[in-house]
């Protein structure tokens, strides 16, 4: 008897549910806007408990994008990315299976910038993220560590000591310390790359691909001047917004890849670091 009334129960909420889901802006479900639907839910066990990870094959293999979360910062916002995912195709208002729509900036999370980003007529020509170079954003690469008390200048990258013939660097900076990547609210005391900065990297390294652990390479007092600098030249690739947390400093494979987004400046991007 116990067993029939929860079944009803359950029947019932569910029906309720699936009344609310049925509109067109159903609400998504998630661990962010959702609720605890397990007890009602036969088939959820303990086999059925999703693994989330950040290193995979025995620490050979490191995730360094950032999991889009609606807490995640956005550009110039105090309140985060907010809700970016919706379920208007829900198996439980009867579609015949789950289908979500997803509407972020491009520039969001971890993500690639195309020259198209700062240069209107690189943008107008069709320079955008379909056609950058996959092989500046696959291989070898250098994990460094900045100081932690200045934006990156030229000085600050002449005492990197970067030997020449390194394509990608990677920064790491008080930006991974500060966590600034897990705080809602946008922050612009983030620490970036100075315009006499970018232009030394350009005027002396070989370095093609520049990564770095916030929103921006670049330092939001010099935004557009280190921008600028940086893809003027279209052969020199910006990932931002790297995850670069509990890594060893030294070199790695990376492997980054974009959306073709035909037209876009800039798109999220998924990277790791093999060992």
């Amino acid at each position: 008897m116990k067993l029939l009334r929860l079944l009803l129960t359950c029947a019932g909420l569910l029906t309720i549910f699936t009344l609310t889901l049925a509109s067109s802006e159903a609400a998504y479900h998630s661990f962010f806007y959702g609720g605890d639907t397990t007890a009602c839910n036969p088939s959820t066990t303990d086999d059925l408990i999703p693994v989330r990870r950040e290193v995979y094959d025995d620490g050979r293999i490191f995730d360094i994008s950032h999991r889009y979360n609606p807490y995640m910062p956005s550009w110039g916002s105090e309140d985060g990315l907010g809700q970016f995912l919706w379920l208007p195709a829900s198996m439980k208002n009867g579609s015949l299976a789950n289908n979500s729509e997803m509407k972020l900036p491009t520039h969001t999370g971890t993500h690639v910038d195309a020259p198209g980003h700062v240069f209107d007529h690189y943008f107008d020509a069709g320079f955008d993220v379909d056609t950058l170079d996959l092989k500046v954003l696959n291989g070898l690469a250098l994990l460094v560590d900045v100081p932690r008390d200045k934006n990156i200048t030229a000085e600050v990258m002449k005492s990197l000591n970067i030997p020449k013939g390194v394509r990608r660097v990677l920064f790491r900076t008080l930006n991974t310390d500060r966590r600034l990547m897990y705080k809602k609210e946008f922050d612009t005391s983030y620490v970036g790359f100075m315009k006499d900065g970018a232009q030394w990297l350009v005027e002396n390294t070989d370095i093609k691909l520049v990564g770095i652990d916030y929103l921006s390479v670049a330092a939001f007092a010099d935004l557009i001047p280190s921008h600028l600098v940086f893809l003027e030249g279209r052969e020199i690739i910006l990932v931002e917004g790297l995850k670069l947390d509990d890594i060893q400093p030294g070199i790695y494979t990376v492997h980054c890849l974009p959306l073709r987004l035909l037209g876009a400046e800039g798109s999220p991007i998924r990277c790791i670091l093999i060992k």
